[in-house]
């Protein structure tokens, strides 16, 4: 008799174990901490690392045009540039991901306006300073362009099919939707 209390005992401790597991354990009333989404995942659009993350503190010598001769003046922080593909149908697309970090939030802002402009020169991609050898690679400094600033980040993101694949609406969802890797390239 003693053999068989000690038997449910066991069962009961293991059932509200397994039961703590797999409700979070977090305690009665407090959610358990949601799971952080992947980034490369989460989207409308899944990527594909295809090249970097590369990090520099030298964001001049990585840009190019007046962009380059900003940072002359406004030396960044921290430059971490990427490459990714995304497939939307039979549609490939190159997509390029760079966050600059600037000392202040006022300086992101002004970098932010100066990529904006059309004419200016912005930060290289990968292919562009041939750091990433991708054959048949799109010049994404002719395609889709996205930028956003948040605080001392500034995230820029230009995108081109590969091929003669033309879809202007499609381009710029994924231009939209890939500003979410800034995440990342973050960690």
């Amino acid at each position: 008799m003693l053999h068989a209390v000690g038997l449910v005992a066991v069962a009961v401790v293991s059932g509200l174990v397994w039961w703590l597991i797999r409700s979070g354990g977090g305690v009665s009333g407090e959610p358990a901490a949601p799971t952080p989404a992947n980034p490369l995942t989460s989207g409308e659009f899944s990527y594909t690392v295809v090249a970097g993350p590369q990090t520099s503190t030298d964001c001049a010598g990585n840009a190019y045009g007046d962009v380059a001769n900003w940072f002359v003046q406004h030396p960044c922080e921290r430059v971490v540039r990427a490459l990714y593909t995304t497939r939307s149908g039979e549609a490939r697309a190159l997509v390029s991901v760079v966050v600059v970090t600037m000392p202040t939030a006022t300086q992101a802002q002004q970098l932010k306006l100066i990529t904006d402009t059309d004419g200016t020169g912005n930060v290289n991609d990968l292919v562009r300073d041939g750091t990433a050898s991708l054959p048949g690679a799109p010049s994404v400094a002719g395609g889709e362009y996205h930028s956003k600033s948040e605080g001392k980040e500034v995230t820029i993101v230009e995108s081109e099919f590969y091929g003669d694949h033309a879809d202007d609406a499609l381009l710029t969802r994924i231009g939209s939707d890939a500003l979410r890797l800034s995440e990342a390239l973050r960690s």
